[in-house]
């Protein structure tokens, strides 16, 4: 081949080499798109499969605690899931009897609903299960409180008893009560009326025996009114007076409206039943000239009556004296009753010890309309009716005044 041929020809094939920079260059990219095509494959290739925590299922809330003691027995009791359910569950006494209980709709709730006692340990059984099948046995004891002593409460008003317009509602107590023991049971007194009725609870002097509160309408009670008394004591923390014994209710109703009026310078006793005058008798009060033996003025309640009843005032001379048809009005001796010794004053002066006599006919049909809680109206003597003349000076207590006896104050 001629020598130009040949030039040409190496020429043409110089021109078509590609630049080394552009072969490395190519090949670099290359490996680079091999490696993330190696890459993607490593990163969808799937790894081995992670292990779930095993679920932790927390045992079933218990009120009261496992191994609480001095538990009141009134407390809240029952147990609670968080997860799952609750089957089988019961709470039973030393004795193995079981306490009532209910369940929730969903079954994560159970609420003891029975009464537990005083110094009783109480167990539980049963178990929850758990979303995932776990089954946690229910287990654990309490103790309730073993009080060193009781408070035991009585009412003067029995269920079923028909009681006059002013008769108060009492709750006697067999211990002195504090301020604050007071107070706590005057939260768990209630009085429910069928006629709305304004009222409130007051408390007396202690007596001897012991505190006592009384309740009383601001006015009058209603005819008819069925009343519904209760006393929540059991279980409550009376402090140094101990524990109440037992809870007391009374339901009772207010009979027919009677008023006595008894005007100590008319010399007559006036009966109005239901606003009509149904009685208008001679009668003789106790003798003005003496302070010791003056009917007191105020408003007295019918406290009970008895065909006889012996009286005594040794002061005066006699003793054991016994009085026919006689109803009793106050603490400090004070009744209307027959008595025949003072026919010829009847209607005329006043000459007994305190009493309001009649004659025996008069004593007799008055003691037969005569109910525990009538007011007897004495008006016109010198000397007022107070709580030194025994329990049931209630009405002579300004309604203003009878509020603030409360032990709650103004709560």
């Amino acid at each position: 081949m001629p020598e130009r041929a040949r030039s040409h020809l190496w020429t043409a094939a110089r021109r078509r080499r590609p630049p080394l920079t552009l072969v490395i260059s190519a090949l670099v990219l290359t490996a680079l798109i091999a490696g993330g095509a190696t890459a993607a494959a490593r990163s969808t290739h799937p790894g081995p499969a992670a292990v779930p925590a095993p679920a932790v299922v927390a045992p079933p809330l218990l009120q009261p605690a496992d191994g609480a003691t001095g538990v009141s027995p009134t407390a809240a009791v029952g147990v609670e899931t968080g997860a799952g359910t609750l089957r089988a569950v019961r709470l039973t006494d030393a004795k193995g009897a079981a306490v009532p209980g209910t369940l929730s709709a969903d079954q994560r709730r159970w609420t003891a609903t029975g009464p537990l006692s005083y110094d009783g340990t109480y167990t539980w059984s049963g178990f929850a299960v758990a979303p995932d099948g776990t089954s946690l046995p229910l287990t654990g004891t309490f103790h309730t409180v073993a009080p060193t002593q009781l408070v035991r409460a009585r009412t003067t008003i029995g269920d079923g008893q028909t009681v006059g317009i002013a008769a108060p509602i009492e709750v006697r107590f067999n211990r002195h009560l504090d301020d604050a023991a007071k107070a706590t049971v005057e939260r768990a007194l209630s009085v429910q009326t069928s006629v709305p009725t304004l009222g409130g609870w007051a408390w007396l002097p202690d007596t001897a025996q012991g505190s006592r509160v009384h309740w009383r309408p601001a006015k009058y009670w209603a005819p008819g009114t069925t009343v519904r008394m209760a006393a929540r004591l059991f279980g409550l923390d009376l402090g140094a007076a101990g524990f109440g014994a037992a809870d007391l209710t009374s339901e009772f109703t207010i009979g027919r409206s009677q008023i006595v009026k008894a005007d100590v310078n008319s010399y007559r006793m006036v009966v109005i039943r239901d606003g009509q005058q149904i009685m208008d008798l001679p009668a003789s009060y106790g003798l003005g000239s003496d302070p010791n033996r003056v009917t007191r003025s105020g408003i007295h309640i019918v406290m009970g009556k008895a065909e006889t009843v012996l009286m005594s005032n040794p002061a005066y001379g006699y003793e054991n004296i016994p009085e026919h048809w006689a109803v009793r009005i106050s603490n400090n001796g004070e009744f209307i009753h027959a008595n025949p010794a003072s026919a010829g004053a009847q209607g005329r002066r006043n000459v007994t010890h305190g009493c309001i006599n009649l004659s025996t006919k008069d004593a007799r049909a008055y003691f037969a309309t005569a109910l525990y809680g009538d007011p007897v109206e004495v008006t016109g003597s010198s000397v007022a009716l107070s709580a030194a003349d025994g329990d049931n000076y209630d009405w002579t207590i300004p309604w203003e005044r009878w509020k603030s006896m409360s032990a709650l104050g103004s709560e």
